[in-house]
């Protein structure tokens, strides 16, 4: 899952990315309705984290914003306003969930997690390429029926690869969606990921690399995933 989490207090948004990070999904992280506006036209996100007053302004009217402009990426707003009507006006501006402050971080995590399965559009919980199945609201991962034991970010990097089976995922790409856009990790960092998925996948071999455009996770016939 990749997160924008959209806070101007440092701490609280500090706090949201590494419990997010530390759970192997991606973070970008914006104190200001406008850094977030440049991500938003920049990348494609899983979830957003809003808080109500920015200091540019009230998120609730980015997101309208947003939602006028096509972008259905599922939106939880925080918020220290507790009142009926200033949730009702969160969920008319397109919010999917709404959470006062102070929060309890494992129920935003928990929360996040529905909206995000939901998402913006419908996709299958168990991803088939051959016999490999990726399922994603498990977080679980079998070939041939055996399960293979992998790490947050092998997990992260196989279900991007998995979501767009039978088409080429940049290094640019595959990094963002694991470590975000401001984390960036060890130069070779994918490369280590990408061998050891190779290794614990096996064989015959359904993850290969494209020189000089990135990789590919496809069935040995070349159809797509089901």
């Amino acid at each position: 899952m990749r997160a924008l989490v959209v806070e101007d207090q440092a701490p609280v948004r500090n706090a949201i990315a590494k419990r997010l990070r530390a759970s192997g999904h991606a973070v970008d992280e914006a104190a200001d309705g406008a850094t977030a506006e440049s991500f938003i036209q920049s990348y494609t996100y899983d979830v957003l984290v809003l808080d109500r007053l920015l200091p540019d302004g009230d998120a609730l009217l980015r997101l309208k914003g947003w939602r006028d402009r096509g972008v259905t990426t599922p939106a939880l707003f925080l918020t220290a306003f507790d009142r009926v009507a200033d949730r009702l006006s969160g969920f008319e501006a397109g919010a999917d969930d709404y959470l006062v402050k102070p929060f309890d971080m494992e129920e935003l995590l928990a929360r996040l997690a529905a909206i995000a399965r939901r998402g913006s559009v419908i996709r299958p919980s168990t991803i088939r390429i051959a016999d490999l199945e990726v399922d994603i609201g498990r977080r679980e991962v079998r070939r041939a029926g055996i399960a293979l034991p992998l790490r947050n970010k092998e997990f992260v990097a196989l279900q991007l690869l998995a979501e767009r089976a039978g088409k080429v995922v940049s290094r640019d790409e595959l990094i963002a969606g694991c470590w975000g856009e401001e984390h960036l990790p060890a130069s070779n960092a994918e490369e280590v990921i990408i061998a050891s998925l190779r290794r614990k996948l096996g064989g015959p071999p359904l993850l290969h690399t494209v020189r000089g455009a990135g990789y590919i996770l496809e069935a040995p016939d070349g159809k797509a995933s089901s």
